[in-house]
């Protein structure tokens, strides 16, 4: 079918060689937006069959821009919080993205937070870089194994973060939308009891309307003195006001974010800038495996649903 084009709103890699050579290979144009704004898309959108989306927002305009030709939207990755799914249901498009490419990557991660911050290596790291080689640390290490890891969201990748954690030895408590679906070795858990129990609590759940600042002040109050947070979900599911303080007056021990709001933060603010905190640029699903995997799979997708053939990981599928 001649004369396709397919819209990249941004990239997240050093270059576009493996979505120049699948969009070559299908004979569709590929043209990437010089800015992820939301006027510059919209200049660029224009006559675009195809959007795919990396980080930047596909908002209503954006799409309309296309003057009624997009056939398709794509993430590249999982959540769906920056595209308009509602205005894309509501004219026919599908919406996709690919929702099991960093699970080990993501758990990974999840794991190696859990580790630094009960093992308190940052801690140590940055005394012993400043010349101090002292052992003595608040709160005082305790073992891993046998503590017990609470899981907010049981999806793909929160399950993949439970069968690591039971491999060294970590007790599994858990909490997700349907509490009657079952997952092998994890204990399902009201919010509140979770939180109250757990040692380590990480979040693994998209974000919603209905979920914003879902870790706040009274959460924060629920938690031991001793516990630690892990965000690599979305940064707006932590009130990180509400961080700050819980930090500042030792209500919890410590925190590890991968994602936070905005991105990025203002590094010398709270809770960023608390040595008690640990930062990561938005990296847990990182790896040359997954990014590839990524890559490869989300253009690939759309060029099949571009060019009249089954497209999978359609989210909107009910509405079309």
């Amino acid at each position: 079918m001649p004369g396709l084009k397919m819209l990249l709103t941004d990239i997240a890699w050093p270059d576009s060689v493996i979505e120049s050579e699948l969009c070559d290979s299908a004979g569709v144009k590929l043209t990437i937006a010089p800015d992820a704004d939301e006027k510059t898309l919209i200049q660029h959108a224009s006559n675009a069959d195809a959007i795919v989306t990396c980080w930047a927002h596909v908002t209503q305009a954006v799409i309309a821009a296309t003057a009624g030709r997009c056939k398709v939207v794509t993430r590249m990755g999982i959540g769906l919080d920056n595209i308009d799914v509602d205005y894309c249901s509501a004219h026919q498009i599908p919406v996709t993205n690919v929702p099991d490419y960093c699970l080990q990557e993501v758990a990974e991660h999840t794991l190696a937070s859990i580790f630094t911050l009960g093992r308190q290596l940052a801690t140590f790291h940055q005394r012993t870089k400043q010349g101090n080689y002292q052992r003595d640390v608040s709160p005082p290490i305790r073992r891993i194994q046998g503590q017990t890891l609470g899981i907010v969201g049981l999806g793909n990748i929160g399950q993949r973060v439970a069968a690591l954690a039971q491999s060294v030895g970590l007790h599994v408590v858990g909490n997700r939308r349907d509490m009657n679906k079952p997952v092998p070795g994890v204990t399902l858990l009201p919010l509140q009891e979770l939180l109250a129990v757990s040692d380590y609590i990480s979040l693994h759940l998209p974000l919603t309307d209905g979920n914003q600042h879902m870790i706040s002040d009274s959460e924060f109050a629920l938690m031991k003195k001793t516990a630690f947070l892990i965000n690599t979900a979305r940064g707006g599911l932590v009130n990180h006001k509400a961080l700050a303080t819980a930090l500042q007056q030792n209500i919890i021990a410590g925190a590890a974010l991968d994602v936070q709001d905005p991105e990025p933060p203002d590094l010398s603010m709270p809770p960023f800038n608390d040595p008690r905190v640990i930062i990561s640029p938005h990296a847990a699903f990182v790896s040359e495996e997954s990014l590839h995997d990524l890559r490869y799979r989300s253009i690939e997708n759309t060029l099949n649903i571009l060019l009249g053939n089954s497209g999978t990981n359609i989210v909107n599928q009910h509405a079309l």
